[in-house]
């Protein structure tokens, strides 16, 4: 009912309102697209930052908690929810032993949370916990209770809900001599509780016996003051009374919490020094595992012996923390093969199964252990089959103040951070490859050096700045002319590689040579925040103080004075930039939340822009659009704005924290990367804000409509034009060409346009497949998805080698076939060779698909195509190949519905596929992507170009773009039907609607009236409607169109092809007439029959999430208003049972899966006959833009179709306030043009 709105009494006077409706959508969608998050580390502060339930865990990094879920279909873990209420270090977190679905957490500024992972909401909050809860846990035998202690305690029990609800102090355990560590509830032993304390001792207690407090000493500690910390404390799952304890220094015993004695000591090799995490193995009794803390060595123990039985090197650093998965979570059964697994990751390497040494008696545990390191990295580690099913290496763990990219390679970014390093990332695969050595307090800015000199310098608070050689690892040069003063800023001059500036709270910006040498001390009333090079003068630089004034100085002369002071802020400023575009233009950020822009050379302030509610610290200048510039706040949110006017173009809302660095990428300037004090790193397309430009290049028109001057591109409301270094060069490198001028300029402005992740590949995979020379693709092609004519030349084999295990394939030979199907159903990793020893290439493919070893499965498939595996002869060349292709369309659905359509459409290019990848993108909703692709691909992608064309011209139906429809549309051959919806939803003046009649070589209106009333008379029922549509009364075009639809449903044996093409044409009826009083009744009836025919065609689609919401919209649609249609609600029902019966499309919370009835089965059969084929191949399948798996931290919307949490982006409706995701009103707008709200507005969500 909420999403369906009445508009019987709707008069003339509103109409303007709701026309108007359509823009509030598209301002309220975010434009600015995340395409990319770097997730923080695990921190190293606190004890109990890792837990898991089921088929999720989650970590603490210090400000927010991620939590990652398994994919059933590819058993592997993706992060599915940012958790960010805390505004303090988190201490502490507890999933609830009877509650999957729910966890606490405890932070630093007395606040506990009460969280429900699968809404991704509060369900509760204690805002004073009377001091900071070091440990927390549910107490193990209330329904609702949570237990939490500080330092000396007592212990508070927080009853969450019911009559007891609020909090009360155990009874018992208070006035403590000695600090808790942590403690832990008996699992089973009601109320019996145990406490670790800073002096090494453990104090216990239980209902009915006697309180022990301080006991069980480490014995080398008894009679003394020393300290030793219990690091880890966990009671044996088997037993009332015992349990394990680790201590700093004195190692892990295993104590009799009853007798109050040492039942076992453990002994270490020497060099373990400490243990700081131990955890039980669920599914071996007896079986514990520990982590070293100096170096990441995991140790499998059993309780009956005091040595290891297995240790695994698994990182060169220590662990902080371990947690193992309590059972393996229930697996969906796969599609592909009826074996199944857990927890593999498709990119996991299969290494050789584990062999046990000395300890043949006790088999390794079958468990997945959650291990957590010092220097962030978070894994998932399968025992049994010792390899790492996950592992995110590197995280920073603590704030980000700076990101920046390498200006030679900007595959590379560098952030800065409070934990200390500076770490660079490949941001194709978002991975960290260089860490800097740490230890430097904290990194508040870095600069990188110009060219390809591979060095970073680096700004501390307290060790001065740096030059760190990232190739070499090491610091070759300190600065420390600031003394013990923090440095804000460092700036390594671009077009002086000698110099470099910092500048500091003891208010000197300072100009160094690299080796040292002071060349000016510029000396300022107050700390200096922020300071930037003039991109045009090499002796001009720009700085921002703590005074609220912006300072330019001028190297050239021998005054330390400046040549500009520039007054008006209200606060402090913090950074400025000169635009790389405009000369003398520069902006400033301050702590009264705004970003001024001044110009030097008229000595003003020429704009500010307001906005922000916090301190502006971000501060990004485009480096092709002259006019665009991005600031990020303290506010969480960064901004872009229109420095013509002032306006905000975009705010993104996704950090879930203040906001710090922004950086722009040299060779595709519209990504972006920020940085945060959510700790996390993300990567952002400003593309859509100038899409219009990228159209301009497809439709092939002039220069001028594309590149042009500052002067030109500065005209408030004048359409972007490009104005910088990367257009200037592809326009050069054009203008040197003499044949495929046009394939290379699609491809050089996409990829310009396009953000990093894939499309560099995509455009490779595209010359191979258009006949290129192979000598000329890139060194960088033998990385990516290469086509499978090139995988002998790359000797990609050596990589499919790995994964055998390094064992002799002879001895495997001499193994029956009935061991290997035995190990086939064991899941067991030694099948391996034996498979590739016996040429059994589809069972080896098999194995690793149905585990989601989708790259090995690749890598097996090509082998055999190449002939390295030995196959039967009886297997011919043609099965190898179909084997290939299956396993690329997998690989490709795995990256699709990982949100990287591009990579998608890759996998299928390689096995020349291009209607599957041009589907790919067109499902991403890639779309100027896709036109450029399907263009230099020619003929085999024609039909899906044209299809995209379409779709990008209904993006484009809006002002002041409706020449640019018309543009894309007349790309299109036998476009007349298509200009002619174009032209009957122009919303002009008479005139102005006939001259783009006149554009698009249509009849004018009254023409138009007059070939109506000639096929009303002939009986041609598609041009009455057509021209009626363009006539001076489109609303004649309602009634001849929906009888003739009504006529056709009546008929028994009638098809959606039969009627859609109809219902198509109607949908683009003028808005302002559509929602006319007098029309109400044809509006309802519109709206009921497109609701309806596009609920088929969602299910001839396979769109299943949209499926139940269109059914309800026309059965909402059907008791509202007063209409004759020849549909029952009743009907409507029973097709929708029918339909979710019949394909399992329910929802995790509904009824356990029942088989279809014989009625169901009919009623189904009967639905398909109406839906026919889906005439584009390939198209099957709900829509997955970039960006949908990845979690905002802070803006939470509720879909009104599920009444879930959205995930990834968002579409608001018409009301300003319902939203739906992206990807369902894309779906919605393909199918069904009408908003879900019954207003008759049409959907643009393209």
């Amino acid at each position: 009912d909420s999403c369906t709105t009445s508009l019987e009494s709707i008069s003339l006077p509103v109409f303007w309102c709701l026309c108007s409706l359509l823009c509030v959508s598209q301002i309220k969608m975010s434009q600015v697209k995340q395409v990319g998050l770097l997730a923080a580390g695990c921190q190293p502060w606190n004890k109990d930052v890792c837990a898991a339930s089921e088929d999720r865990f989650a970590y603490c990094a210090t400000l927010a908690i991620y939590v990652y879920q398994l994919d059933h279909r590819y058993n592997e873990f993706k992060l599915r929810a940012i958790m960010s209420e805390h505004k303090k270090t988190i201490t502490a977190i507890s999933w609830c032993p009877h509650n999957p679905e729910v966890f606490a957490s405890a932070s630093a500024d007395n606040l506990l949370i009460i969280w429900n992972v699968a809404e991704q909401k509060i369900v509760a909050r204690l805002d004073n916990t009377k001091g900071i809860p070091a440990s927390l846990s549910w107490c193990w035998n209330a329904g609702d209770g949570v237990a939490f202690v500080s330092h000396r305690g007592p212990l508070y029990l927080w009853a969450i809900s019911g009559l007891d609800a609020g909090v009360t102090i155990h009874k018992e355990a208070h006035s403590f001599l000695s600090d808790i560590c942590l403690f832990r509830w008996h699992p089973v032993k009601k109320g019996k509780v145990v406490f670790g304390h800073t002096d090494g001792s453990l104090s216990i207690f239980q209902p009915g016996s006697k309180n022990q407090k301080h006991v069980l000493r480490p014995e080398s500690l008894e009679g003394t003051d020393e300290e030793d910390p219990v690091t880890a404390l966990e009671w044996d799952p088997l037993s009332t009374d015992y349990l394990l304890v680790a201590n700093q220094h004195n190692g892990i015993r295993m104590v009799d919490s009853e007798g109050l004695t040492c039942v076992t000591t453990f002994s270490f090799p020497s060099s373990a020094a400490s243990v700081q995490c131990l955890a039980w193995v669920p599914s071996a009794p007896g079986m514990f595992i520990t982590g070293d803390s100096q170096v990441g060595v995991l140790r499998i123990w059993n309780v009956s012996r005091s040595t290891p039985l297995d240790n695994f090197k698994l990182k060169k650093t220590g662990f902080h923390a371990l947690h193992v998965l309590n059972s393996p979570p229930a697996k969906k059964c796969n599609s592909i093969s009826p074996t199944k697994s857990h927890y593999t990751s498709s990119t996991s390497e299969a290494v050789p199964p584990p062999t046990l040494s000395q300890n043949q008696a006790f088999s390794l545990p079958p468990g997945h252990a959650v291990c957590c390191f010092m220097d962030g990295g978070v894994g998932l580690y399968d025992m049994g089959a010792k390899k790492w099913d996950f592992l995110r290496d590197l995280g920073h763990v603590e704030t980000i103040f700076d990101c920046k990219f390498k200006p030679d390679d900007p595959n590379l970014l560098a952030t800065a951070s409070f934990d200390g390093t500076i770490k660079v990332w490949d941001i194709n695969t978002l991975t960290a490859v260089y860490t800097s050595p740490g230890n430097e307090g904290v990194v508040y800015s870095l600069s990188w050096a110009p060219g390809d000199l591979n060095c970073i310098a680096g700004a501390t608070s307290r060790n001065g700045a740096f030059i760190w050689d990232v190739k070499k690892g090491k610091m070759i040069t300190r600065f420390n002319e600031h003394g013990n003063h923090g440095i804000f800023c460092i700036a390594w001059s671009h077009k002086d590689s000698k110099r470099i500036a910092t500048c500091s709270g003891d208010g000197f910006c300072i100009i160094r040579t690299i080796d040292g040498r002071v060349l000016h001390k510029y000396k300022h009333p107050a700390a200096v925040f922020g300071c930037d090079w003039s991109q045009n003068n090499k002796d001009m630089i720009a700085t921002g103080c703590e005074d609220k004034n912006v300072r330019v100085y001028y190297l050239a002369t021998s005054s330390d004075q400046p040549l500009k002071v520039f007054t008006g802020h209200l606060a402090k400023v913090f950074h400025v930039r000169w635009s790389p575009l405009r000369e003398g233009i520069l902006c400033s950020g301050s702590d009264d939340g705004t970003v001024r822009i001044w110009d030097y050379t008229q000595d003003a302030c020429i704009n500010v822009l307001s906005g922000h509610t916090a301190p502006v610290r971000g501060l990004m200048w485009n480096t092709e659009v002259p006019y665009l510039l991005t600031s990020g706040s303290w506010d969480y949110t960064i901004k872009v704005w229109d420095t013509r006017d002032g306006t905000c173009l975009d705010t993104c809302y996704d950090h879930g924290a203040d906001v710090y660095g922004l950086t722009c990428h040299p060779s595709r300037p519209f990504t972006m990367a920020s940085c945060s004090r959510d700790s996390t790193v993300r990567l952002w397309s400003l593309t859509p804000l100038i899409a219009p430009l990228l159209v301009n290049v497809l439709a092939d028109h002039s220069w001028d409509d594309i590149i042009g001057n500052t002067d030109r591109a500065m005209v408030p409301g004048a359409t972007p034009l490009l104005c910088g270094k990367v257009s200037r060069d592809i326009k050069q490198e054009l203008d040197k060409l003499s044949s495929e001028v046009r394939v290379k300029k699609l491809r050089w402005f996409s990829e310009c346009f396009s953000p990093p992740g894939g499309s560099h590949n995509l455009w490779d995979l595209v010359s191979v497949i258009n006949g290129q020379d192979d000598s000329l693709l890139p060194q960088s092609y033998g990385k990516g998805i290469m086509h499978m004519k090139h995988l002998v030349r790359f000797k990609t084999w050596d990589k499919a080698l790995s994964v055998a295990p390094g064992v002799s394939i002879k001895y495997w030979k001499k193994l029956m076939q009935r061991r290997a199907d035995q190990l086939m159903q064991e899941e067991n990793h030694d099948v391996i060779p034996y498979c590739i020893a016996t040429g059994d290439v589809r069972k080896l493919v098999n194995f690793f698909t149905a585990r989601g070893q989708l790259n090995e499965a690749l890598l097996v498939a090509q082998g055999a195509c190449e002939g390295n595996i030995h196959v039967p002869q009886t297997a011919c060349n043609l099965c190898c190949s179909r084997l290939l292709q299956c396993v690329c369309k997998e690989l490709a659905e795995w990256y699709f519905q990982d949100g990287r359509a591009v990579l998608a459409a890759c996998c299928h290019l390689a096995v020349d596929n291009t209607e599957l990848a041009m589907a790919s993108l067109i499902r991403g909703n890639e779309l100027e992507l896709a036109v450029c692709v399907g263009l230099v691909l020619g003929e085999s992608a024609n039909q899906a170009t044209h299809y995209v064309l379409e779709l990008l011209a209904r993006k484009y139906m809006t002002t002041p773009t409706w020449d640019l429809a018309a543009d894309l549309l007349q790309m299109i051959p036998d476009n007349e039907v298509l200009l002619a919806k174009l032209c009957a939803f122009y919303p002009g003046s008479s005139s102005e609607i006939d001259q783009i009649h006149e554009k698009c070589g249509l009849p004018s209106l009254e023409e138009c009236q007059a070939l109506a009333e000639s096929a009303v008379s002939e009986g041609d029922i598609f041009n009455a409607v057509k021209y009626y549509l363009m006539s001076p009364e489109p609303e004649a075009a309602l009634l001849v169109g929906i009888a003739h639809v009504k006529e056709q449903l009546s008929d028994s044996d009638w098809t959606v092809d039969s009627v859609h093409p109809i219902l198509d044409l109607l949908g683009y009826i003028r808005t302002d007439r559509l929602i006319l009083a007098k029309f109400t009744e044809a509006r309802s009836e519109l709206l009921i029959l497109s609701g309806y025919i596009g609920a088929l065609l969602a299910i001839r689609r396979q769109y299943s999430s949209i499926v139940p919401a269109l059914y309800e919209y026309t059965s909402q649609l059907m008791k509202r208003r007063e209409v004759s249609v020849p549909l029952q609600i009743e009907q409507l029902s029973v097709e929708l049972e029918a339909w979710m019966a019949c394909t399992h499309s329910r929802g995790p919370d509904e009824a356990p899966y029942t088989p279809p009835s014989e009625a169901q089965k009919a009623e189904h059969a009967h639905l398909l006959d109406r839906l026919q084929e889906e005439p584009l191949r390939g198209l099957e399948g709900p829509d997955y833009v970039t960006g949908s798996n990845l979690p905002s931290h802070s803006d939470v919307q509720v879909s009104c179709f599920t009444g879930l949490r959205i995930q990834g982006p968002v579409f608001f409706l018409e009301d300003g306030k319902s939203a739906i995701s992206l990807n369902d009103a894309l779906m919605w707008a393909k199918v069904n043009p009408f908003s879900p709200l019954g207003t008759g507005v049409r959907l643009n969500p393209f």
